[in-house]
This record gives C-alpha cells, structure tokens and sequence, in this order.
C-alpha cells in the first residue's frame, strides 16, 4: 500500500518537469472536459450533461446545502457556487482521469485559468450557460493533501501556482443552462483581448 500512495504523490520535481503542458492550456475556445457532482460530502457523480441553475448551482450537486463558513445563513456562499480547475493540471497530480473527480471540483476546463487570462468579473459561456469568475480564491485544502501528496498542494498554493491558479477558481452562475462535456468554453466579457 506504501508503495501505491508514493506512486499516486508527485514529487514537486515529477511536477515541474510536465508544468509545461499545463501552462500550454487554451487562452480561449477551451473545453468542458468533465463534470462531477458532489450530492454529499465525499461522494462523487461524473456526469455527461448537467444543468447550472442561478439560484442553485450545479443541479445535483451539495454546495447551497453544505454550507459555507463565509455566510451568515449557514447556507452555500454565491461566489462560491462553482470550483472550475484546469483539467491537465488535475490529470498531472491524480496520475489518472479516474482520480481527478477526488479533487472536488465540478468543472474541470481545458482553459488557462490564471487571473491574467480570466480575472474575477470575467464571463464565460459553457452550453446553454454563462458564469462569471469571482474574487474568492480557491486553495488546497487538508482532503487535497491527502489523496495527492503535500507537494502537489505546496505547488498548487505557491506564488507560481497561484499565478496561475493551479487549484482553481470560484465562480457563479449568470445565465442558468445545460451544459455538456466537450462544450466549447469562450470568453464573452472582463478582458479587453488584445491587451494580452
């Protein structure tokens, strides 16, 4: 068993010598590549469609429910309806598609999710959806030292990685829609383009 967890933890070494291909991520025109829904605390649903609701998040999901410590009515925070990470960072520490839901993110995205590519306020159009990138950071936390190491979050939370928001994003949703995986994601509104 030892072994096995070794194995599933990347050195930060392992992690920088393939950093390259995340940072190669799609400015724009990314894509949708995995949805999951957490309908209680650690229980997982990758789903093909989902339906993303203004009032509720991701329909299936536990996030109004589960709560927030950042709301005065115990209930999910609206900054926080959504956890967007980058589908080849998620790919790179998990080792496998199979463990990149344990991440507890809902929308895994072939996109460059740095703040210079799509900082809070930016809109972005998935399906028949639109949300909206917000200010709350997105950090690792003690499930995410567990099941991929120590380095893999050090990594994820350091000035390099949050850069480039390694760990992902928070969002909420602006226009309720189905979406799908494999939807192309465009950027439709919070950057002025050609200054990047």
């Amino acid at each position: 068993m030892e072994g096995t967890l070794f194995r599933l933890h990347l050195t930060t070494e392992e992690i920088e010598a393939k950093i390259a291909d995340v940072l190669a991520s799609p400015k724009d025109n990314g894509t949708l590549e995995m949805i999951v829904r957490r309908p209680e605390v650690n229980s997982r649903q990758v789903v093909d469609t989902g339906y993303l609701s203004l009032e509720n998040g991701l329909i299936g999901d536990n996030w109004l429910s589960r709560g927030s410590s950042r709301t005065d009515n115990g209930l999910g925070h609206p900054e926080m309806q959504l956890n967007l990470m980058n589908w080849r960072f998620a790919n790179l520490i998990t080792g496998s598609r199979e463990r990149v839901q344990l991440a507890g993110d809902q929308l895994f995205v072939d996109l460059d999710l740095s703040p210079d590519n799509i900082p809070p306020g930016t809109r972005l159009s998935i399906g028949d959806a639109e949300i909206e990138i917000t200010a709350i950071p997105h950090l690792g936390c003690k499930k995410f030292v567990e099941r991929f190491g120590m380095d893999a979050m050090k990594f994820a939370n350091s000035d390099f990685g949050r850069g480039h928001n390694l760990r992902g994003v928070n969002a909420k949703v602006v226009i309720s829609g189905e979406v799908a995986v494999r939807n192309s994601i465009q950027i439709v509104s919070g950057v002025n383009r050609s200054e990047i």
